[in-house]
């Protein structure tokens, strides 16, 4: 018996596609498995396109010329790359999106944190934001990082192994109760 799935627009995480440097092309491809709304600057566009991967959006000026025909254009404004994407995902009711990208500037995401689910990949690291009271199963041994650093925080099944990175003392659950409204943190891909 055959299994066949239904996936609806926005169903997926859209995918924002910043910077490829150091991501793996398999793992774009598990991103990629189920037609997510695809966002591009123009040098991942090329990257994509060269890939034989249909992008549906470019942030660009207006005069840019796409190299897909159906590609539509995304201009910035004054905004950066970033926070065009996001604001358009969040304005057109996207639940979550998945972020791509060689260069890390949190705080261009922090505003979004409680408009749309984030998971950003940099640097062999999957990072994402949590709220206080969050809690993970992972098993022992396993390294988090915090890269956002609250005045008041309260860790459980975490201890310190460097700065502002821990390791889980068991398997089974971390939990972080913290005094903001959101935190990032990051785990090795």
């Amino acid at each position: 018996m055959s299994s066949h799935h239904i996936v609806r627009e926005k169903q997926e995480p859209a995918l924002l596609v910043l910077g490829l440097h150091s991501f793996s092309f398999e793992l774009l491809g598990q991103l990629l498995e189920w037609s997510p709304t695809v966002i591009a600057v123009p040098a991942t566009a090329k990257v994509l396109h060269d890939n034989g991967i249909k992008i549906d959006w470019i942030i660009a000026e207006s005069r840019y010329k796409p190299l897909q025909l159906d590609i539509k254009i995304m201009p910035a404004g004054n905004d950066s790359p970033v926070e065009a994407a996001l604001k358009y995902l969040v304005t057109n009711s996207y639940p979550a999106v998945n972020v791509v990208t060689d260069e890390l500037q949190l705080k261009d995401f922090f505003y979004f944190t409680d408009k749309i689910g984030l998971v950003i990949y940099h640097n062999n690291r999957k990072i994402y934001a949590v709220r206080s009271g969050f809690s993970k199963w992972k098993p022992a041994g396993e390294l988090i990082d915090l890269l956002t650093h609250p005045h008041e925080l309260h860790l459980s099944g975490l201890e310190s192994v460097g700065h502002h990175q821990f390791k889980t003392t068991h398997d089974g659950f971390f939990s972080l109760e913290f005094d903001q409204p959101a935190m990032f943190i990051a785990e090795k891909l």
